[in-house]
C-alpha cells in the first residue's frame, strides 16, 4: 500500500490490517499502540507507516495466541523503556516457546487424524472393521 503524504486514515488501516475500525479504536483506548495516532484539525485519526507495521506485528502475535494483555505489556515496555531489550526478548522467547508447543501438539493431532483416515480408507477398500475402534489413537 502506498502511503499518502498525510498518512493513513482509520479506514485505510482497517483495510491494510484486516482489523475493523471498531477494533482499531478499541486498541487505542486499551493502550496497544506505541503512541496515540495524530489527529487532523477535524479530529480524524491519521496513522503512520510505523503504526501500520506495529499493528501487523500485533496481528501476528495475536494470531499466534498471545493475549491482548501481553501485547499491551509489550507495548508498555517499548514506550517506557525504549532502550531496554531484555524484558521484550524474554516475553518474545516465552511466546515463541508457547507457539512451538502448540505446533508440536497440532502435529501430534494431525498424525492421529491421518492415522484414522488411513484406517477408514482401508475399511472402505476392504470392508474390514476390526481395527476401527481397537487402536488407542481412535
Amino acid at each position: 500500500m502506498t502511503m499518502p503524504a498525510a498518512g493513513l486514515t482509520i479506514g485505510q488501516v482497517a483495510t491494510a490490517t484486516g482489523l475493523s475500525v471498531h477494533t482499531l479504536r478499541f486498541y487505542e483506548r486499551e493502550g496497544l499502540f506505541l503512541h496515540p495516532p495524530t489527529r487532523t484539525a477535524g479530529g480524524h485519526r491519521i496513522y503512520s507507516p510505523d503504526d501500520l507495521q506495529w499493528l501487523q506485528l500485533c496481528n501476528r502475535l495475536r494470531d499466534s495466541g498471545m493475549p491482548l494483555i501481553r501485547i499491551k505489556d509489550f507495548a508498555d515496555l517499548i514506550r517506557t523503556r525504549p532502550d531496554d531489550y531484555s524484558e521484550r526478548l524474554r516475553m518474545l522467547r516465552e511466546h515463541e516457546a508457547a507457539v512451538i508447543a502448540k505446533q508440536q501438539a497440532l502435529a501430534e493431532n494431525l498424525d492421529a487424524i491421518r492415522h484414522k483416515i488411513s484406517i477408514y480408507e482401508d475399511h472402505q477398500r476392504t470392508g474390514d472393521t476390526t481395527q476401527i475402534y481397537t487402536d488407542p489413537r481412535n
